[in-house]
């Protein structure tokens, strides 16, 4: 009996190819790796500043609020202690001219932290 193998032999010029070929793929895909790696960091970096800027905006409102709240029962209790009807009506007139007056000042500066936030989102990463 003889033994019938053929001996599978890949030429040596073959195996560099695919040896460069499977170096290539590799580099490719530590770069592509890295790429992805910077892509997501920035991203976090944008998300984090963004939500920081969000949550002062947030700090910012529930503080307004509460002056708000504070500045209407102040009134309450000059109201309640007012001698007259024209006594009443000049505090009421001065309590709405000064909180428009605070909501327009309180507008601006949210509209201003809304703008630097969505500018701080859009600038280019940091290499």
């Amino acid at each position: 009996m003889t033994s019938n193998k053929s001996s599978f032999e890949i030429p040596e010029q073959m195996r560099q190819m695919a040896d460069q070929s499977v170096d290539q793929a590799r580099k490719a895909f530590d770069e592509y790796m890295a790429a992805t790696r910077k892509t997501v960091s920035t991203v976090e970096d944008k998300a984090s500043s963004m939500k920081a800027g969000a949550d002062d905006m947030g700090r910012k409102a529930l503080e307004y609020t509460e002056e708000h709240v504070s500045a209407a029962f102040e009134l309450a209790q000059k109201m309640v202690r007012a001698s007259d009807v024209q006594e009443m009506m000049a505090l009421q007139s001065d309590y709405m001219r000064k909180q428009m007056e605070a909501l327009g000042e309180q507008v601006r500066e949210l509209g201003d932290k809304a703008a630097k936030t969505a500018q701080d989102a859009v600038k280019p990463g940091k290499d």
